[in-house]
């Protein structure tokens, strides 16, 4: 995982709190993450969220 890529999963396990704010973070993500960087968030959001029901919305996002 590149610095990006981690700096980024840190900022959304932080704000995983609210998924709104999770939403906006994830989008300025994709804004500045590398393709295969983006790939390696999905799959990591995928997981992190997968039992969490209040992230479905997230999920359709991914």
């Amino acid at each position: 995982m590149t610095e990006r890529l981690i700096h980024t999963i840190k900022i959304l396990e932080k704000v995983s709190f609210n998924k709104d704010l999770f939403i906006k973070e994830f989008t300025k993500a994709i804004n500045f993450l590398l393709p295969f960087e983006i790939d390696q968030l999905k799959e990591w959001i995928i997981d992190y969220t997968k039992n969490k029901t209040e992230f479905e919305e997230v999920l359709a996002l991914v």
